[in-house]
């Protein structure tokens, strides 16, 4: 027996070095942690269990038979973080370059089949040359054997894709189907063709930080929704990413002590509003000021800036927060705000995380651009998920809600729970100027002074319509509440809300305008 334990203490030991020394001297050498280490530092200490550390690759073609290492290229297991279970694989790199051959993507396969067995969450640390392509079309299969799965644990345990390095071809289709992407900056990126291909298809010249880096895609193409400047402050971001969601579908979000009074006023939001109407603010003021603790997990943060989308807390208790962002196109949505919102209610809904709505939207943004690129087709993406959404659903408008914009950020007419405004709250068809023109433009033309009666006119439409007393009138809104206690009325609501039981009409799925 003492030989055998030996044997298997050196296949292990062998199999931990993966590609060897001098190949983790190399990932070193780049600013890059091995398969391993990266898990180290994601999940808790020495929670971590493997499997399949023994498989290896069964392929005989390029001399393939003579290199057959422990592992192929993908450490799989299961461990904890914040003491719930997890389900990881990380793809390592000292081995084929972290190539997907059959036997690799056979590992994810089985993860990610465990994950949905037992309800856990799936996180992938990408980092990888591709398809292994000794293997040919099995290697393909391999990768559409992981999409299949992703697609079904899809809304049933939450996916994280974290890409610590490069991922191309066919690969960037399995954290395109996940719920979140993580990258780092100068040492991550993804794209369908690299610059080789793309200068000789279309002559064009670009590096592959331009064209598929953590900030290209976390601010040009919305891909990324977080770049991290390395890997342990990306680890450790998923980390806390993880304190706000639930194991699975069937599960309430991680509830957490909190010191944060619920009671606690805001008095600097009495202030926060300007006098202008046009004068911008940062909405994310307002959401520190009313969450535990100030503190707010932002999403996508450097993509489609007009609109705010994250994780916090009210009373212990994980929400998403979806607000307009008036320091950014005075917080227009436009095709982008649009796609990001619905992704992320989307995610929300699935996964029981109450909304939260900080709306101070002026519309929709014109202009050609935005009308042939599918303003329309795009914004309906948000009114869909919106519309579809169960969970529990409070909106506070602190000044404008205007047109459609003010019906797609979930107003009562589309099943809000909460609704409440400000005093400051303008809700109406459309600003003062705009309607003041359409609805007065022959009284403006004839009076002596149209400069003098268009202000006139404009300030009495403000005084009858740039207010939120006829919404409140016709029960639009349930109150109009003082902004220093709107930490305490979201938390009053949310505890009302909690056994909130909705459900949509039975079908195989939706439609959503894609």
């Amino acid at each position: 027996m003492a030989d055998k334990i030996e044997q298997l203490r050196t296949l292990k030991e062998q199999a931990h070095l993966g590609g060897g020394q001098a190949r983790i001297d190399a990932q070193h050498a780049k600013g890059k942690l091995t398969a391993r280490e990266r898990l180290t530092v994601l999940l808790d200490e020495g929670s971590f269990r493997e499997t399949d550390m023994l498989a290896r690759h069964r392929s005989t073609r390029f001399g393939l038979e003579k290199q057959r290492p422990l592992g192929d290229g993908v450490v799989t297991g299961t461990g904890t973080i914040h003491g719930r279970t997890v389900c990881v694989f990380s793809q390592d790199f000292t081995v084929f370059g972290g190539s997907l051959s059959e036997v690799h993507a056979e590992k994810i396969c089985k993860i990610m089949d465990l994950a949905m067995k037992i309800g856990a969450p799936v996180i992938g640390l990408n980092d990888s040359g591709g398809a292994r392509i000794q293997e040919g079309v099995v290697s393909l299969g391999g990768y559409a054997d992981i999409f299949l799965r992703n697609t079904m644990a899809s809304g049933v345990v939450p996916q994280i894709s974290v890409v610590l390095g490069p991922c191309a071809g066919g690969a960037v289709y399995s954290p395109a189907l996940t719920d979140f992407i993580f990258m780092t900056k100068g040492t991550s990126y993804m794209f369908v063709t690299g610059p080789d291909v793309v200068k000789t298809v279309t002559h064009e010249e670009v590096t592959f930080e331009e064209l598929g880096g953590a900030d290209t895609h976390a601010e040009r193409s919305g891909v990324a929704h977080f770049a991290l400047e390395n890997e342990i402050e990306c680890l450790l971001a998923v980390r806390k990413m993880m304190s706000y969601v639930p194991m699975n579908n069937r599960e309430q979000p991680p509830r957490r002590t909190t010191s944060d009074s619920p009671t606690r006023l805001n008095d600097k939001l009495r202030k926060i509003v300007p006098a202008n109407p046009n004068t911008p603010y940062d909405m994310r003021d307002v959401i520190r000021d009313v969450v535990d603790e100030a503190d707010f997990f932002e999403v996508h943060a450097g993509y489609a800036t007009n609109i705010i989308v994250g994780f916090a807390t009210l009373d212990g208790r994980p929400i998403g927060i979806v607000a307009n962002q008036p320091a950014s196109l005075a917080g227009v949505l436009d095709i982008n705000s649009s796609i990001k919102g619905a992704r992320f209610v989307r995610f929300c809904d699935a996964f029981n995380i109450p909304l939260v709505v900080f709306e101070d939207v002026p519309g929709f943004l014109p202009g050609t651009d935005q009308e042939w690129r599918g303003i329309i087709r795009h914004g309906a993406k948000l009114l869909y998920a919106f519309c579809e959404a169960t969970v529990p659903k409070v909106t506070v408008i602190t000044r404008k809600a205007y047109g459609g914009a003010y019906d797609v950020m979930n107003s009562k007419h589309i099943r809000g729970d909460y609704n409440v405004a400000w005093p400051t709250a303008e809700i109406a068809v459309m600003g003062a100027k705009g309607a003041v023109e359409i609805l007065y433009r022959k009284d403006i033309d004839k009076a002596e002074s149209p400069a003098d009666k268009a202000k006139e006119l404009q300030d009495s439409y403000n005084e009858q319509f740039a207010n939120p007393y006829e919404a409140a009138e016709r029960g639009y809104i349930d109150d109009v509440i003082e902004p220093q206690y709107t930490r305490s009325e979201l938390i009053r609501a949310l505890r009302v809300l909690e056994t909130k039981r909705d459900s949509n009409p039975w079908k195989k799925h939706g439609n959503i305008p894609l």
